[in-house]
Order: C-alpha cells, then sequence, then structure tokens
C-alpha cells in the first residue's frame, strides 16, 4: 500500500484540529507569563519602551505591575472558566501595546510606516498574539462556557 503525502497530511490535520486550540491558549499563556515575570525581575527587554510610552508613571513600580498584569492573564489562559474574561483582558491589553508605534516613531521605524525598527517588529508581532486569542475566543464562546457549568 502506498501511502499518499495527502494521506499523511489529512491523519496529522485531523490530529491538530483536536488539540490546536489548547497549543494555541499554552503558547499564548507561555508568552504572557515568561514576558510578564521578566518585567517583574526587572530584565524585560521591552521595559524601556513601556518606559518611554507611559511616561508619566515611575516605571519602577509601572513596569512590574504591568508584568503582574501580563502574568495574570497567561494564568487565566490555563483556567478554562476563567478564559472569557482573560481574553477582554487580553485584547485591551493587546490594544495598549500599539501605543508606541503612533507615539514613538522614531524609535518604532526607520522610515514610517513601512520599515519598521526592531522595537517596530516586536510590536507588530503582536499581530498574530491577537490573531490566536480571537481563535481561542471563537472556541470558547458562550455555548461552550454555558457547557462546562
Amino acid at each position: 500500500m502506498k501511502i499518499q503525502f495527502e494521506d499523511i497530511y489529512f491523519r496529522f490535520s485531523h490530529k491538530m484540529e483536536k488539540h490546536s486550540i489548547n497549543i494555541l491558549r499554552f503558547s499564548l499563556a507561555i508568552i504572557y507569563v515568561w514576558f510578564g515575570v521578566l518585567k517583574i525581575i526587572g530584565m524585560s527587554p521591552a521595559g524601556e519602551l513601556v518606559e518611554q510610552t507611559v511616561y508619566w508613571f515611575k516605571p519602577e513600580i509601572f513596569i512590574p505591575i504591568l508584568g503582574f498584569c501580563e502574568v495574570l492573564i497567561g494564568v487565566g489562559l490555563l483556567i478554562k472558566q476563567l478564559i472569557p474574561y482573560t481574553i477582554v483582558l487580553l485584547l485591551m491589553h493587546m490594544a495598549a501595546t500599539f501605543f508606541p508605534i503612533f507615539i514613538l516613531k522614531n524609535i518604532c521605524f526607520d522610515a514610517f510606516p513601512y520599515c519598521p525598527t526592531l522595537a517596530g517588529q516586536y510590536i507588530i508581532k503582536n499581530l498574530i498574539l491577537i490573531s490566536g486569542t480571537l481563535v481561542v475566543a471563537g472556541k470558547y464562546n458562550q455555548k461552550y462556557y454555558a457547557e462546562m457549568n
């Protein structure tokens, strides 16, 4: 019996259909906890960017609080009953992460809007985090939530 590429792909695809949302949810949780802890312990490479964006708060207070909120979002993604609330917080956080693109154009772009710096790329990659969050939100909708209770 000859195994075709399509056979292998469709078996794999079927497995991913069953598990991909949880893999995505765990991946988002890891990113949030990891990046949040870095802010809490003062080792975040984004610390300076946050400091320049939210310049009206003391960074030694604001950045660890932001990190703690990120850790809470990460943990919230791991607890199924908290996912609807966590999704809202995550999307609000993601919206705020785009502020530097408008406030700090010279730090985010070598040539606005088509040549982002590393800081700009760091922010733009959040589009995939937002997309992943929307996929997770689609799974944990009201119908699913009602079935859990």
